[in-house]
């Protein structure tokens, strides 16, 4: 069986290659003793047997996070005997260099240079017939997204033989580097999994994986003394700045540029976005047509109110009623199905009619930011303010996920460097990042007042700077560099977009409409048990420190079994008429920072550790009971000084 690993930056095109490959017939688990994922197919390519792995992003086989530490352990322990390096034909200056590398290390490399619809609008022009000359491998030119050029790809694939024939390009650097690096490799008793030439380019590169392997003795140790010998802090500049010359060389004829005025205008937008001048403001627009507007009014509101009100409550419960009453004559087992904790007058009625419409269409945008390739841009204009938090610019994916669904989020926290940003990241989710459940119901239902509305913002804004600082003062460590891949600004193809969302709603309902039903199911239980009233009896003193009426109690109930389950049972409630604008404040603000819910929290313990979690989720009651307190207090002095209330 020939084993292939697609290899390649972030964002190049590697996973739409990977899809097409592998089709359906996938496994994704974790790399041993990572919590990296690692997907892996087994397919029949023109009559050859196939295992394609997809690779975590490396911009370098030196690496700096963990998902570029589990490629390169991937390619030194398996080598595996083809490696297709996708890359991105804008980039193609800049990731070439990891082709070199890859060459130099004795693979047997495809080189795909993908996104080449996108190259005519830059002005860029290639002549890659020439590079595979000079490199010594298939060079092929694709468009992943539209499928051109993947079924010469699998061609090119079959007809390698096991094992692949290696490229035959190797660098040639000035003579005091040449004899530097061979020097080092004379001394070299092992390859690393790598030739024995690029292991010693890495070490005096100070490559921190090699430079763990030394032992203290023997080869190790001579290799040390080599390194103390050289010039630390100059070789690894020479070396990349060489490594930069010979890869402009080598496209002197193979790449030229004319961009187009769609390209330019494309490039000054996608800079307008990052400046903050200019940014900020789009970032707002962003929101509010988006979030606001989109997911807020449209979702939450039209979408919600159709189904339930609707759909449900007009013609499927009826049915159901008729059908349970004609049929059963058992009264528990009605009130199993259609009573106020029915399986689906609550469970199912609530994943469908409330929270499906709200995640479908927070998935819709999110798709359309994702594929446009703002999302990046905002990374970077975001790295300002996560500073202050002790974070960088790339939590705000995680952060932005969180609107989506925080089970999701925490488990993204991962791609973060260090122990401490994952942490950080992982407790302001958990505290303040409501998901688009929620989000949704919350704004829908305060967008009747609009100084509520502002007022709930501003509250949960300050409330994740404050405590993201405060964090970041009180945890050791400190902030890791910035980086990101800026792909160019684009126009989403819809077809994708519509894959996207849904492949996330199925997964989301998947995830969903099991624990909706089971937490009915726990409830009935729970109440025909007479046990959910006592345990409700507990959370009345709460709710009355609030300023909530008895009702709420069994809102902040679901509320822990499921955020958004929470949020729609006040939803209900607001309805009926229950809850004043100010108690809808206060309750907004105490849901919100409530405590996570069931999957989210489960997701915190297997990323974080049971007593992490723990510590994490008393301080989040504390905070989310604390704010409800306040927020209570503030209204009732703000009535007894102004004549008519604030709300």
């Amino acid at each position: 069986m020939l084993k292939v690993a697609l290899v390649g930056s972030p964002n190049v095109g590697k996973s739409v290659i990977f899809n097409y490959l592998t089709g359906r017939y996938v496994a994704v688990s974790n790399y041993p003793g990572t919590t990296v994922e690692v997907a892996k197919g087994l397919v029949t390519l023109r009559g050859v047997a196939c295992e394609i792995v997809d690779t975590p992003g490396i911009y370098s086989l030196i690496p700096l996070t963990e998902e570029e530490a589990v490629t390169r352990r991937l390619l030194c322990a398996e080598r595996p005997d083809v490696v297709v390096h996708v890359i991105d034909a804008k980039q193609i200056k800049r990731m070439l260099t990891l082709t070199l590398d890859l060459l130099e290390a004795g693979f047997a490399v495809i080189l795909v240079v993908n996104m080449m619809d996108e190259t005519n609008q830059a002005g860029l022009h290639f002549n890659l017939s020439r590079l595979a000359d000079e490199l010594g491998i298939p060079v092929l030119a694709t468009s992943a997204v539209k499928k051109l050029g993947l079924g010469e790809l699998t061609t090119c694939i079959a007809s390698f033989q096991k094992p692949g024939c290696p490229g035959r390009y190797h660098s040639h650097f000035p003579p005091e580097l040449e004899t530097a690096i061979a020097d080092m490799e004379s001394v070299l008793s092992s390859d690393y999994g790598l030739s024995k030439r690029l292991a010693a380019m890495l070490l005096l590169q100070q490559d921190p994986v090699l430079l763990a392997c030394l032992s203290p003795s023997g080869s190790g140790k001579a290799a040390s003394e080599k390194l103390k010998r050289q010039g630390k802090e100059e070789l690894p500049y020479r070396i990349a700045l060489e490594r930069q010359k010979i890869v402009a060389a080598l496209l002197q004829d193979v790449v030229s540029c004319q961009a187009s005025q769609t390209f330019i205008l494309r490039s000054k937008v996608g800079e307008w976005a990052r400046r903050p001048a200019t940014g900020i403001p789009l970032a707002c627009l962003v929101l509010y047509f988006g979030l606001y507007l989109f997911v807020g009014k449209f979702g939450a509101g039209f979408l919600v109110d159709y189904f339930d009100q609707i759909i449900f409550k007009t013609y499927i419960i009826p049915w159901i009623k008729a059908i349970v009453f004609g049929q059963i004559p058992w009264e528990w087992a009605r009130d199993l199905l259609i009573g106020d904790y029915g399986l689906v007058s609550l469970g199912f009625r609530y994943a469908i009619a409330i929270i499906l419409p709200v995640v479908g269409s927070f998935f819709f945008i999110f798709a359309l930011l994702e594929d446009c390739g703002y999302l990046p841009r905002l990374a970077m204009l975001a790295d300002r303010l996560f500073k202050c938090l002790g974070l960088n610019g790339r939590a705000v994916i995680p952060v932005i996920l969180g609107f989506g669904c925080g089970t999701m989020a925490v488990i993204v926290t991962r791609t973060l460097e260090t122990k401490r940003e994952r942490i950080l990241a992982t407790f302001l989710l958990s505290l303040t990042i409501p998901c688009s459940a929620q989000l949704g119901v919350v704004v829908a239902l305060l967008s009747v007042n609009s100084l509520a509305l502002g007022i709930w913002g501003g509250y949960i804004t300050l409330l994740f700077i404050a405590v993201g600082w405060l964090s970041s003062k009180v945890l050791p460590g400190e902030r890791s560099p910035f980086y990101m891949e800026i792909p160019p600004l684009r126009l989403p193809v819809l077809a994708n977009v519509l894959m996207k969302v849904y492949t996330r709603v199925v997964y989301y309902l998947a995830e969903i409409l099991p624990v909706f039903l089971i937490t009915s199911l726990l409830l009935w239980c729970a109440d025909y048990g007479g046990f959910l009233t006592t345990l409700i009896s507990y959370i009345k003193p709460v709710t009355a420190l609030l300023g909530l009426p008895d009702s709420m109690a069994s809102i902040f109930l679901l509320g822990f079994f499921r955020r958004d389950y929470g949020t729609a049972g006040l939803y209900d409630l607001f309805r009926l008429g229950a809850l004043s604008t100010g108690q809808l404040l206060v309750a907004a603000i105490t849901l919100t920072l409530f405590v996570p819910c069931v999957a989210q929290l489960a997701a915190m313990i297997k990323e974080r550790g049971l007593s992490t979690a723990l510590v994490m989720l008393l301080l989040i009651i504390l905070l989310s009971v604390v704010s409800g307190i306040l927020a209570n207090a503030f209204l009732n002095l703000v009535a007894a000084n102004w004549e008519g209330g604030l709300l």
